[in-house]
């Protein structure tokens, strides 16, 4: 498949689906987080694009965080309190199972390549934590994805560079906030500080396309308010880049 980068995005359609995937040539899906819809509903999606047009997703909150978290609040699923205890922090649980196959099934029918494993800040590098981690991916089949993780709260660099070498994993940060650990597949997420409403000047968006790696590949997604107008003027300052950018992966 070809792919020209840096490919730049939003965090959710924010247009509809055909003209959004008319101006951008990837979306990064939220509700798959929340409570995945029905694969007929993303086959529907996946159908309404052009065959280039990529979707990637986050895994959903199940796998990663505990019931405890306000994102439950959109949690469709009717779970028992049994249920609820075996969510989250990679548990081996059945129910984290059962979210991996429910997110990896949601993947395919978006023909998605990318996968998103976005942790809560209470989600701390103990070793608890750390070894669920790591024998969740180490045991799942992953295919041909490729597996994309956002850790927040204080983790060390050293202990982040680790897990993603051990685990094959892409470490996906907001610029502004750390850099990246994974400099050959850079997955950015600009947020737009604590509560999503920074619109972001052209001299920071200059900034940020001078993180962006020559000759690999690198996804730059829009998350705050604004992130339709940010993330049209940051494509519109990459598309230069695209002439000497143009790369094959499998």
């Amino acid at each position: 498949m070809d792919a020209v980068f840096p490919k730049v995005g939003c965090c959710g359609f924010r247009l509809s689906k055909a003209e959004y995937a008319a101006r951008f040539p990837v979306v990064e899906v939220q509700q798959t987080f929340y409570q995945p819809p029905g694969l007929a509903t993303l086959k529907r999606w996946r159908a309404t694009v052009p065959r280039d047009f990529e979707f990637t997703l986050k895994a959903w909150q199940l796998i990663t965080h505990a019931s405890h978290s306000p994102t439950y609040r959109r949690l469709k699923s009717n779970l028992t309190a049994a249920e609820l205890e075996q969510c989250g922090s990679f548990q081996p649980t059945p129910m984290v199972e059962q979210a991996w196959l429910t997110t990896r099934a949601c993947a395919k029918a978006l023909a998605a390549r990318r996968l998103l494993f976005q942790c809560p800040a209470s989600f701390t590098p103990t070793l608890q934590n750390i070894t669920q981690m790591r024998d969740f991916f180490t045991t799942i089949k992953r295919g041909d994805l490729t597996l994309l993780w956002e850790p927040r709260g204080n983790w060390p660099e050293t202990l982040i560079q680790a897990l993603c070498h051990d685990l094959n994993l892409v470490h996906v940060v907001d610029p502004f906030l750390a850099r990246s650990l994974t400099p050959d597949f850079i997955y950015f997420r600009l947020h737009g500080g604590k509560d999503f409403q920074h619109i972001y000047s052209n001299t920071e968006l200059r900034k940020l396309l001078a993180l962006l790696p020559i000759g690999k590949p690198a996804y730059v997604m829009f998350n705050n308010v604004n992130m339709l107008e940010d993330a049209t003027r940051f494509q519109e300052m990459a598309e230069p880049l695209h002439s000497i950018r143009e790369l094959e992966f499998k």
